[in-house]
């Protein structure tokens, strides 16, 4: 994988398409988040495309009206990528990159190129650098050609490539490598994992960008990188915590999102583990997106998918502070009967409420494991 550098800014447009499974206001959502996808990996949208199809092209995704539009609008303003929000073909993709002529990125693929750049240890380099394999694999002749004509940019901080004739056995042996050496890192992993003792383990989890490792920062009094862009997190963080005398472990987790990429789920289920071995799950929801609905449910559709659905469940709702009062009142949200939290991790508001919700969750867990130990922690309720 290549490192990390200062990418300068690169003009892109962004594609969606509207049809019977989403509607206009939701895929100018998704424009939304695509867009500051785009920021994030180093690009300036100067343009946003959306076409109605009830079905995408086999051969281009789009029509070929809407091609002729972004061709003629590239040429005018100098497009070096066109991003697409959702997941092309290897043939769609090398068949628009002859059509127009530049970098067609589809949204797996930016979401990899973030995590390249993102990724800062050993460990989570590795697991990009699979799943960028494992994404580049079916495209490898498409992307053999367009290599020849230019470097560099969004999308092209993946693993590179080497002769048409060789390159695909190079990359499986590479994946058979990468899979090896996550295998041993796993292994020295769940032993650290046990050695933690008994204590409860509580995980940070949520959409991207919700102020989990800035909550982690607070509630631990850490200094866990924390950052307004999305998948400011890649690495795992674990943390003791005492509240009332009650120890137990915090860990804090890469952020989830729409439409995550197979290969992520897939090459960052050691990191994953962090939450199915959790006892508890504090689930981060960002209050003020319009549609953070969608975000709880996109989160709770991974935790299925990794086996976690069922776990003892916390939902949080962080930046009240962005609210009026009139639209807080307007939030009736309950679970089991009782009124959520509503917190503002960056400006410190209701976490002495949360702390003790938290204590109240974790204490529930620590009695039914170590029920000598009942009268060491009072309830606080």
């Amino acid at each position: 994988m290549i490192e990390n550098k200062k990418t300068e800014y690169e003009n892109t447009i962004i594609v969606g398409v509207v049809n019977r499974d989403q509607n206009e206001a939701v895929v100018k959502d998704y424009l939304d988040e695509l867009s500051f996808l785009s920021e994030t990996a180093g690009g300036e949208v100067k343009k946003r495309f959306i076409q109605k199809l009830d079905s995408p092209n086999p051969k281009t995704f789009i029509g070929s009206g809407k091609i002729s539009e972004i061709l003629i609008f590239n040429k005018k303003n100098d497009i070096s990528s066109v991003i697409f929000d959702d997941e092309l073909s290897p043939t769609q993709q090398g068949n628009l990159e002859r059509i127009l002529k530049c970098k067609i990125i589809d949204r797996t693929g930016l979401i990899l190129d973030i995590f390249a750049q993102r990724a800062k240890t050993s460990y989570a380099k590795n697991q990009v650098e699979l799943a960028q394999y494992q994404y580049l694999m079916p495209r490898l002749k498409g992307l053999w050609t367009h290599l020849e004509r230019q470097k560099g940019g969004i999308g092209m901080r993946g693993p590179g490539e080497t002769e048409i004739e060789t390159d695909r056995r190079i990359v499986r042996d590479k994946i058979s490598l990468l899979k090896n050496k996550l295998k041993n890192i796993d292994k020295q992993m769940s032993v650290q994992r046990g050695n933690r003792g008994s204590l409860v383990r509580v995980s940070l989890v949520g959409y991207t960008n919700v102020g989990k490792s800035t909550l982690m920062n607070i509630i631990s009094k850490s200094n866990v990188f924390a950052e307004d862009k999305l998948f400011a997190t890649l690495d795992t963080t674990v943390r003791k915590i005492v509240i009332e005398n009650l120890p137990f472990l915090i860990t804090d987790t890469v952020g989830f999102i729409r439409k995550l990429p197979t290969q992520l789920v897939e090459s960052f289920k050691s990191t994953l583990n962090e939450i199915t071995e959790s006892d508890l799950i504090l689930h981060i929801v960002d209050v003020s997106h319009p549609n953070f609905d969608d975000h709880i449910d996109s989160v709770n559709q991974i935790l299925g998918q990794i086996k976690c659905a069922e776990k003892p469940n916390l939902l949080v709702y962080n930046k009240v502070d962005k609210l009026n009062e009139e639209e807080l009142e307007n939030f009736k949200f309950k679970e089991n009967g009782e009124i959520n939290l509503f917190i503002s991790a960056q400006n410190k508001i209701n976490i002495d409420k949360l702390k003790i919700k938290l204590y109240s969750e974790v204490r529930k867990i620590h009695i039914q494991r170590f029920p000598y130990n009942n009268f060491l922690y009072p309830d606080l309720n």
